[in-house]
């Protein structure tokens, strides 16, 4: 029952209620009350610490005590020689949110003060963290008797100083404020080996702590809709979450933050991506009506594009011209990059207006497409420009798998765009090859303590490094502060970064095999690759609820069984 429902009935009754054994009266009408701001769809819990990482030589007494909840405290108090206590503590997991300080038994009177530093690892909050986008690092008093709640962050460790030189503070409960949309997980996946399960499943964490106001890119920093990189939260969200309004809510807001004729966020690329999010949220979930809210827009956007490509078939694109930041330095593999990317959204462009009756401008985009991908760039040798011709049809799968692909597999990557890379050696029918690269890059970074997928990462960077849940060590390079680039050097790297799940998507539309062939999954396809792994199930979200498969390798083929198709699916042979 919502908060006052029984109640709003009786409109503004003269209501009593009862304060520190006093009764008053409360003339303003509980209706009103129901009624002030808007609420927020998202759920709150505690989660309490599953360690204590470390605290000062002097000046903290039973840690431990706030591992649980209870009466027991913690006591952090001045040390003699004037030393500041201190603690860290663990909360298992990365979160979103906050924490939540009880101290109803400091034994003097008066606010004490702490400084509350947020992290997601432990070198981030044995530094000073860098209070960019949102803070994560704060000086606050705490009450006497009390509690109080501080931080909206991302993280998962957090150290607690006693400020004040005079006055302790005993803390007896200090629990994370966990923030998080209330989602049902329809797609699921699991199979024989242990390593690929534990990647899709930080994956799909991944993106659902980025569903927040809007799809953000990261939940420490970068809390903004950066439309290009919402394209592999859009896969993870259609596989595993569906049709979920946040993500609707985040390309209206594109849409309507940029207007034409400029480019979405600056960046002529990320109009594309906003092309190819719509093309797959249509497929996977058939909305016209939603669709149709496009029509002006992308019309317009189709003109635009067909401007920006000469006669001669080569993409003009002005605006800030980027793919993602490895590549961010080389004009040769972004000009090769962005040829192949407006040839997909173009494509994309097409089936949209096919959708809406558009058929002119289908044809328009179709046909500019086609000229577009006749025109052969400057080579380069970026493996993800050479991903996105691939997927353009602009170069041959497996010459360009053996060739470029297959060369020191795990390096040249990028956690964003090693989604498009994978896609791209599905293409060329090397699913062994695309396992390996998630077991070691994506798995690498749980080798390093990550329970949510990083904005970049190297695996050059794993040699002599602390994981982010230990401290830092002497001798030892540090995985979070010592690495980085461009706009995340140092700790200002984000280790929460939605557009780095794309395995998630990839093991189910490609191991399952599991994918919309008609929108709205009117009708589909069930074609799984297991690669090495010998068996391997799960499920994919539709609108008419999930679709449930395993698959078990035989001597000849492999065994399919469909284990739940709901009404409204049909098989395709």
């Amino acid at each position: 029952m919502a908060p006052f429902e029984s109640r709003t009935r009786q409109d503004s009754a003269l209501k009593t209620a009862k304060l520190n054994e006093r009764t008053i009266d409360l003339e303003v009408p509980l209706a009103m009350l129901a009624d002030l701001g808007t609420p927020d769809p998202r759920l709150r819990s505690f989660v309490y610490p599953t360690r204590v990482v470390w605290t000062t030589p002097q000046g903290v007494a039973d840690a431990e005590n706030v591992l649980s909840p209870g009466d027991a405290g913690c006591t952090m108090s001045p040390s003699a020689e004037g030393e500041r206590p201190g603690i860290v503590l663990d909360y298992g997991r990365e979160l979103h949110g906050g924490i939540r300080l009880q101290t109803p038994l400091t034994p003097k009177r008066g606010l004490a003060t702490v400084r509350i530093r947020f992290g997601e690892s432990v070198s981030e909050v044995m530094s000073q963290p860098d209070n960019d986008h949102t803070p994560h690092d704060y000086t606050v008093p705490v009450p006497w008797w009390g509690h109080m709640e501080v931080g909206t962050t991302g993280f998962r460790f957090v150290r607690i100083d006693l400020v004040n030189s005079e006055i302790p503070v005993v803390i007896s409960e200090a629990p994370a404020v966990f923030i998080r949309r209330p989602l049902t997980y329809h797609g699921a996946f699991k199979c024989s080996d242990d390593r690929l399960n534990e990647i899709w499943e930080v994956g799909a964490y991944t993106v659902h702590l980025c569903m927040q106001d809007h799809v953000w890119d990261g939940i420490k920093r970068d809390r903004l809709v950066w439309i290009g990189d919402l394209h592999p939260e859009t896969r993870v969200i259609c596989d595993v979450f569906g049709d979920v309004d946040v993500v609707p809510a985040s390309l209206d807001y594109a849409r309507d933050h940029y207007p034409l004729p400029g480019w979405m966020n600056g960046i002529s690329s990320y109009s594309l991506m906003w092309l190819l999010c719509h093309a797959d949220w249509y497929l996977y979930h058939g909305n016209l009506e939603y669709l149709a809210e496009q029509r002006d827009y992308l019309r317009g956007l189709i003109d635009l594009l067909i401007s920006r490509v000469g006669e001669d078939g080569m993409e003009r694109l002005d605006g800030h011209r980027f793919l993602e930041w490895p590549t961010s330095e080389d004009p040769t593999a972004i000009d090769f990059g962005l040829q192949a990317l407006m040839v997909l959204g173009l494509e994309a462009a097409a089936r949209l207006c096919n959708a809406l009756g558009e058929s002119e401008y289908a044809a328009k985009a179709r046909s500019t497409a086609a000229l577009a991908r006749g025109r052969r760039r400057e080579p380069t040798g970026a493996k993800v420009a050479h991903a996105l011709a691939v997927l353009a049809g602009m170069e041959d799968a497996r010459e360009t798998n053996e060739r470029v692909f297959q060369a020191d597999p795990y390096r040249d990557l990028s956690t964003f765009y090693g989604y498009y890379l994978l896609e791209a050696r599905a293409k060329a029918g090397d699913y062994r090859g695309a396992l390996d690269l998630i077991r070691n890059y994506w798995g690498g970074m749980l080798d390093m303590g990550a329970t949510t997928f990083w904005e970049g990462f190297s695996v050059d960077w794993m040699e002599n490094s602390t994981r982010i849940d230990e401290l830092p060590q002497p001798g030892k390079r540090d995985i979070h502060a010592d690495f980085g680039a461009w706009c995340y050097e140092g700790l200002r790297h984000s280790l929460c970064h939605g557009w780095a799940a794309g395995p998630t998507a990839w093991l189910i539309d490609h191991v399952l095999g599991l994918q919309p062939s008609s929108p709205g999954f009117a009708a589909m396809t069930i074609e799984p690759h297991l690669g090495d792994l010998e068996w391997a199930e799960g499920s994919i979200a539709t609108p008419h609820g999930p679709v449930w498969v395993r698959h078990e390798q035989g001597q000849t083929s492999v065994r399919t069984h469909l284990l739940e198709k709901p009404e409204g699916v049909r098989i395709l042979d």
